[in-house]
Parts: C-alpha cells; structure tokens; sequence
C-alpha cells in the first residue's frame, strides 16, 4: 500500500466511491470490495490506504484499501503477542527454578544473554541507519540459539528490526525452536544429569565457584 488519499466521495448503497490522492491528481475509483475489511464500511472523509490497479477497461481504481487504524492495530497485536511470548517463556523458566527443576545457572543466563541480545540488536540497528558495519544475521541467530531469542523478540519489536524479513525470521524461529528443545532436554533425566556434572567440573575448576 504505497498511496494515501482521502474518501471524498462514497455512495453507501451502491458501494463505490472515489479516492482523492494526496497531494494532486485525479481521483481514483473505489469499490467496496477491495477494501481488506468489510466489516466495516467505510465513510466520507475518511483517510485510506491503498495500492494502484486498473479495471477491465485501462481505468485507474484503488485496491487493498484499508483505514491507517487497521494498519497500526495490526501492528500493535503483532508486537503484543510478541512481548507476551517473551514475557511468559522467562516467567516459566523463573518458575521451574523455584519449583527446583532447573538451576540458577540456566535463568541467569536466559537473561544475561537475552539483555545481550537485544544491545546487538540496538547496535545492528544504528548501523543500518549510519551505512556502518552491520553484525552478522549468523551472529544475531547463534545469540537466539543460546538462549537470547527472548530479548531479540523484543528487540525486534521495540527497534522495529529485523521484523519483515522472511528468510531471516524463519531461521530466527527455528533458532527458538532449537533452543526450547534443548531446554526441554534438561528436564530428562540425562539432561538433568549431564548438567550437574557440568556445574560440579566448573565449581572445581574455580568457574562458578561461589556464584551457583
């Protein structure tokens, strides 16, 4: 939907009207059935969205019409969910660490590295702006496969980055994925067991001495 214009004449009954662009132009034919919501009819003056078509006969008309509303309460549901998923998934984790199914390590580090996350995230995003060097989408994925997906889920959202592209969302999401699997594995027994011993070599080595 690359034009704007405003409703300056609809004919409720027949359901057609015309569009008015922004700025000069001619006006462009509208009917009731390229707006993408039905539900609700659309009314004079009204500002709209649109892309530019033709009819069977050459003729300009406007098609995927939407009200700029729709476009910012899709959004909002989008970026909503997406707070929602982080918020509930760390929530669990804190759960399962006072219920005594996973240690201290494994929270610390969903939050260390999510927090991580979502600075990188800032970071590739200034780039961008300023044609600087960019990190790596490999770099921003293997920091979602190790436990920060949560905070690139709000990075993604909050910066507005790395949200639309599609080749790079669906590895991000097999990243989670791959990520919630290995947290379902250290409920298993061997998870649980390989863990532990993990933790003990790195007391005696000094690593998390007096920290777990």
């Amino acid at each position: 939907m690359g034009c704007k214009g405003t409703l300056t004449s609809w004919d409720d009954e027949k359901g057609f009207g015309f569009i008015t662009p922004e700025g000069a132009g001619k006006r462009i034919f509208v009917h009731i059935k390229s707006f993408t919501n039905r539900r609700q009819r659309p009314e004079l003056h009204q500002i709209v969205s649109y892309s530019l078509s033709s009819d069977n006969q050459g003729r300009p008309c406007a098609v995927q019409v939407a009200l700029p509303h729709e476009k910012r309460k899709l959004k909002m549901k989008k970026g909503t969910c997406s707070y929602t998923i982080a918020f509930f998934f760390l929530a669990a984790v804190t759960c399962s660490f006072f219920a005594g199914k996973i240690p201290l390590l494994i929270i610390c580090l969903y939050f260390i590295i999510s927090l991580l996350t979502f600075l990188v995230y800032a970071k590739d995003k200034s780039a961008a702006k300023k044609g600087a060097w960019r990190t790596p989408e490999s770099t921003l994925h293997l920091f979602s496969l190790f436990g920060g997906w949560p905070g690139a889920l709000v990075a993604q959202q909050t910066l507005r980055h790395k949200s639309k592209k599609q080749s790079f969302r669906f590895v991000f999401w097999l990243t989670v994925l791959l990520n919630c699997a290995g947290l379902f594995w250290l409920f298993t027994p061997t998870g649980a067991a390989k863990l532990n011993l993990l933790i003990e070599k790195g007391r005696e080595i000094g690593l998390l001495k007096n920290i777990f």
